[in-house]
């Protein structure tokens, strides 16, 4: 089958979403299927790139970094067109996004949705709040959702909050995978992990705690830091590495400075993507507090990566971390620092086994075995959509007919 991808973001660009629009797009095409990329342009991406449409675009107000569509929707129409596609994917509610599901409609073919966002977690960035309310969200995201053939959803918090907002188009909860060989990473040696701490300043006996993602206000990677004075009393010879780049990066080293805890706390910057599986590995821990993941892929390359977890729960990540040699979850911020210092006291070892068995649920391949799945239902839902609505149009119009007659 071919598959088109509406998004108005992707790589070049580093995201969670584009990720895993990558990650589906090897996923299916290892399993013979063409997939397509409609998406934005952007100055850091090559001049030609195979399977890949970009239209003419302008970064978005808020988010500098990001991309929005602004011109050459009739040429990604007449591409899609020529293509044949048999599904479309849309995962963005704005510009690719509806251009997805115009084509969709002009092509009659479903249009299947990633609700990839929270976005109440993010509306402090546009006018600081003031202007685009929860309920302007809630609106929107119903309107969009349900004009689609089905929902994707990455979490059951994703799927509970759109049932909240009056969506009924068919959802389904499909985590994304990861390719679990970039993480497993059989290549990195003990000498590597121990050259990558000497380069950070740690010993055998420092205790390294890991955040890995970008530097926002929304990943609150400020409750970790406020948490680390209570860890440090506790274990003088912890460290706090913070791997990534983001808008808040000054105020999170002002807050380090104000606690008195700066000397223990390091900004690593963004790091390539062949070297992120060696700061997983060379961790002790890896520690998240962010509230505002759909799901959170870090999470589950860190556990791929065989680094033990202390992160801020929901649903999803109670689910993943369903046993204790995997990691351990807490309820609020204030919980990260106690619940921190019982799991490392606590000594729990890694179980193989365990491991093991929650690796294919994370993987690339499972994540596109459920989706070609998912995909394959709703094909035959829009052709049964569509044999009831052709089937009520006809006798709409015997109706007309029969009364016209009458007349």
């Amino acid at each position: 089958m071919k598959f088109g991808f509406f998004t108005d973001t992707y790589f070049p660009q580093v995201s969670g979403v584009a990720t895993s629009i990558k990650t589906l797009k090897e996923e299916l095409e290892k399993k013979g299927h063409e997939v397509y990329i409609f998406t934005t342009t952007d100055p850091n991406a090559k001049d030609f790139e195979e399977d890949v449409i970009r239209m003419p675009s302008v970064p978005f107000v808020s988010f500098k970094d990001r991309r929005i569509v602004v011109r050459g929707m009739w040429y990604a129409y007449l591409i899609a067109k020529e293509l044949e596609l048999d599904l479309i994917h849309t995962h963005t509610e704005f510009g690719a996004g509806l251009l997805g599901k115009m084509v969709g409609k002009k092509l009659k073919i479903p249009v299947i949705h990633t609700y990839h966002t929270m976005y109440e977690d993010y509306l402090h960035y546009i006018a600081k709040g003031k202007v685009v309310r929860p309920t302007h969200v809630k609106y929107f995201s119903r309107f969009f959702a349900n004009h689609t053939t089905g929902v994707v959803c990455p979490s059951e918090r994703v799927i509970d909050k759109l049932k909240e907002y009056g969506v009924t188009s068919p959802m389904r909860i499909i985590p994304t995978g990861i390719d679990i060989k970039k993480f497993e990473r059989p290549d990195i040696t003990v000498n590597m992990k121990k050259t990558l701490r000497d380069e950070l300043g740690l010993d055998d006996d420092n205790i390294m705690l890991l955040s890995l993602s970008r530097i926002s206000y929304e990943k609150n990677i400020q409750a970790v830091v406020n948490g680390l004075p209570i860890i440090f009393e506790r274990f003088p010879n912890a460290r706090f590495v913070i791997v990534g780049d983001g808008p808040y990066v000054n105020k999170l080293q002002s807050l380090g400075e104000e606690l008195g805890i700066s000397d223990k706390i390091q900004f690593i910057g963004e790091v390539p993507n062949d070297q992120v599986a060696i700061y997983y590995k060379a961790a002790d821990y890896f520690v998240s507090a962010s509230t505002s993941e759909t799901q959170g892929l870090t999470y589950t390359e860190a556990m791929a990566s065989g680094v033990q977890c202390v992160v801020e729960g929901n649903a999803y990540l109670n689910n993943l971390f369903d046993h204790v040699s995997l990691g351990r979850t807490f309820e609020t911020d204030e919980d990260f620092a106690p619940t921190f210092i019982e799991y490392v006291e606590s000594e729990i070892a890694p179980d193989e086994a365990i491991l093991k068995d929650k690796l294919y649920e994370i993987s690339a391949t499972r994540f596109g075995n459920v989706m070609l799945e998912f995909y394959e239902d709703m094909i035959k839902y829009y052709e049964q959509l569509t044999t009831e609505k052709e089937a009520a149009d006809s006798i709409e119009r015997i109706k007309v007919k029969f009364t016209s007659l009458r007349k």
